[in-house]
């Protein structure tokens, strides 16, 4: 019984790291700089903080390490015997609050630039639906829904017998991407129609909850040009994972193109 246990068990593995294939070979082992400002700002301040950790657990091991060599019984050590130390309880707690003190700088600086959309260049209103993006390009005359395109919607559907692998950015595709202009600070306004729902760009370091009844807001500012992609990373019903968010970057020249041509269909 044992036996089958254990072959089992092998053949479970192999299928399992066999299909991870394709996403060991996305894997990453840091988190993305991103193509914008808010995005860099996060993963410097993330790489301060990681580093601070580094040394602490660096630290911390090797004073442990040490202490289990140095005083081990097999040495000759002999127990101290005390019940307290002020002058440790003192140091051990004041050096982690003056640590968590320094590192709540950099991190409140990052969060107030995080939220200051002053001096924005254009404005998006973002509103969720149950299960579909709805963009309004204030001031500029121009409104759309963006939903899943018609490839991966009918791929996912039960007995579709179409191989999801065959598609290119299978759920991740839509039929009306966001069109903006690079190194254009950008306000999002969110909000939702029914159901709490969340804007989520990896790349831009933006995540912004869609609540019915309120209206939140974020900004980027993207200076690569490109195709980026998200989702909704807030649970709203069934089709949840349906829900992809598509933001094409364009040469300013290229923007005005695009927006000529989407003025003249509304």
């Amino acid at each position: 019984m044992t036996n089958n246990w254990i072959r089992a068990y092998r053949a479970f593995a192999f299928l399992a790291l066999s299909s991870a294939g394709t996403a060991w070979a996305d894997f990453e082992l840091n988190m993305p700089v991103g193509v914008t400002t808010t995005s860099r700002d996060i993963h410097q301040l993330h790489m301060l903080i990681l580093g601070v950790c580094a040394l602490i657990g660096a630290g911390v091991y090797g004073a442990m390490i040490y202490a289990i060599v140095k005083f081990r019984k097999s040495a000759g050590a002999k127990p101290a015997k005390f019940s307290h130390n002020t002058t440790a309880e003192v140091v051990w707690t004041v050096i982690p609050a003056a640590i968590l003190v320094v590192l709540a700088v950099p991190a409140a600086e990052t969060l107030i630039r995080m939220e200051d959309t002053r001096d924005s260049q254009l404005t998006i209103k973002v509103t969720g639906y149950q299960w579909r993006w709805h963009y309004d390009y204030i001031d500029e005359g121009v409104k759309f829904y963006s939903v899943l395109d018609r490839s991966s919607n009918a791929a996912r559907q039960l007995g579709s017998n179409i191989d999801p692998r065959t598609l290119e950015n299978y759920l991740l595709e839509v039929d009306h991407p966001v069109v903006v202009p690079v190194d254009t600070k950008v306000r999002l306004l969110v909000t939702g129609a029914d159901v709490v729902h969340a804007w989520w760009m990896p790349q831009f370091g933006v995540k912004k909850d869609a609540i019915p009844g309120f209206i939140n807001e974020t900004w980027f500012k993207a200076d690569t040009l490109g195709t980026y992609r998200g989702q909704c990373a807030e649970l709203c019903g069934m089709d949840h994972g349906f829900m992809p968010i598509v933001v094409q970057v364009l040469s300013r020249p290229d923007y005005e193109v695009w927006l000529t041509a989407q003025r003249a269909q509304q």
